[in-house]
């Protein structure tokens, strides 16, 4: 049976445990998505709290990281989704995704409509894939791809 959640702190002490045994087990992200035979983003998203695995994912993370069978169960719930608290984000990293939005969302927007009409992008339907290039100037650079499906809106 499929069970969703209603308060976020049980997923929110699962994940810190989970971060915890990643550490200690000196495992990346990606070695737990290859256990889970899910994505890096995909994954890496569940065992933060905000997706569910399925049953054989979530046993298979729960056993990499030496979680109990809780964790398993937990692991499959259907969170509460958002981890980002009501006010402007202090972390360096989160707070640069939120102000990219801020100076950029205008312009997603605007070429989404003209490129798709009105509707919007999905975040279920999608997938995210970040990666690690030279820049060409020097250093490194990110590389951040959010591909979602494009759902219009109908009138009704």
């Amino acid at each position: 049976m499929v069970h969703a959640q209603f308060d976020p702190a049980a997923r929110q002490a699962l994940a810190a445990k989970a971060v915890e045994a990643k550490i200690r087990k000196n495992l990346s992200w990606e070695q737990i998505a290859d256990a889970s035979g899910l994505s890096v983003a995909f994954t890496t998203t569940a065992v933060l709290g905000q997706h569910a695995l399925p049953k054989e994912p979530a046993e298979a993370v729960a056993e990499l990281l030496g979680l109990d069978e809780e964790a398993v169960l937990l692991l499959q719930t259907i969170p509460t989704r958002g981890s980002i608290p009501g006010s402007v984000p202090t972390d360096p990293t989160i707070y640069r995704f939120y102000e990219m939005l801020q100076v950029y969302g205008t312009t997603l927007k605007a070429l989404v409509h003209e490129q798709f009409g009105d509707g919007i992008i999905s975040a279920i339907n999608f997938k995210l894939d970040v990666k690690k290039v030279a820049d060409p100037e020097g250093g490194e650079r990110a590389v951040i791809t959010l591909d979602g499906k494009y759902l219009p809106t109908k009138p009704f």
